[in-house]
């Protein structure tokens, strides 16, 4: 579960490394919490510092991100639950596609019902 002031790392190449939330966008009001396949706005508190590398990104400045990896459970309806080891994102850009060319580590197929094929297409495994 993904809350206000949560700091998240950046699953894919765009340049981020670590990103605060700011807010969980969901319709029906103003949610506490955010999970899998939620969209929230998030604000970019590091960058990967690689001397050859430009990021696509830059320091404080505020994006969209998708969540992809939580470290609360994730049950499915066959019974099975599973969860990850970090909390983490993939940023997006106005219109809601990712900024990056690749996705690094697996993703849950939870995505693909909120409409982030893309996601899962970049990634290197889908659980």
């Amino acid at each position: 579960m993904i809350q206000v002031q949560t700091l998240l790392k950046v699953s894919d190449n765009s340049g981020g490394k670590i990103v605060r939330c700011l807010r969980i966008l969901k319709k029906g009001g103003y949610p506490s919490y955010g999970k899998i396949g939620d969209v929230i706005v998030v604000s970019v508190q590091q960058i990967r510092s690689k001397k050859k590398i430009t990021s696509k990104v830059k320091k404080s400045e505020v994006l969209y991100g998708v969540v992809v990896k939580t470290r609360s459970f994730i049950k499915r309806s066959a019974g099975i639950s599973f969860c990850f080891d970090q909390n983490s994102v993939v940023l997006l850009n106005k219109q809601l596609k990712p900024f990056a060319t690749r996705v690094l580590g697996v993703v849950p197929k939870e995505l693909r019902k909120n409409n982030f094929s893309k996601i899962i297409s970049l990634a290197a495994g889908v659980i």
